[in-house]
């Protein structure tokens, strides 16, 4: 590799920094228990059968924790939130990720529309 002392040519270089990087993905809100009961909703999360393939379809962050938002308020409807947020916060944490909730009703993005 040129322009690093002592690099060897073909070795692999390991970044000193252990900041994470930018390119981290939004976990799904699937807590995977995937059973359909609550009048199409799923009784883990929530979300209907359109609404999980939309959400992988989504591109960026910003759009992906309207989404998250949208769910909140749709939870609050179905009786899931308290459950699902403790699950989904425990999920973000195996996964190594800053939990989306924190941020997605945040001042700064537009209000959630429905998913």
């Amino acid at each position: 590799m040129p322009g690093l002392p002592g690099a060897v040519a073909g070795a692999y270089v390991i970044p000193c920094n252990k900041a994470r990087p930018s390119y981290v993905k939004i976990p799904s809100p699937c807590i995977d228990v995937c059973k359909f009961k609550n009048a199409g909703h799923c009784i883990g999360c929530g979300m209907t059968k359109k609404q999980r393939k939309k959400f992988k379809r989504l591109d960026g962050k910003k759009a992906k924790r309207r989404f998250l938002g949208a769910l909140l308020t749709q939870q609050r409807v179905v009786g899931l939130k308290a459950n699902w947020e403790r699950a989904y916060r425990r999920r973000c944490r195996k996964k190594k990720v800053d939990c989306p909730l924190d941020r997605c009703l945040s001042p700064g993005d537009a209000a959630p529309s429905e998913p």
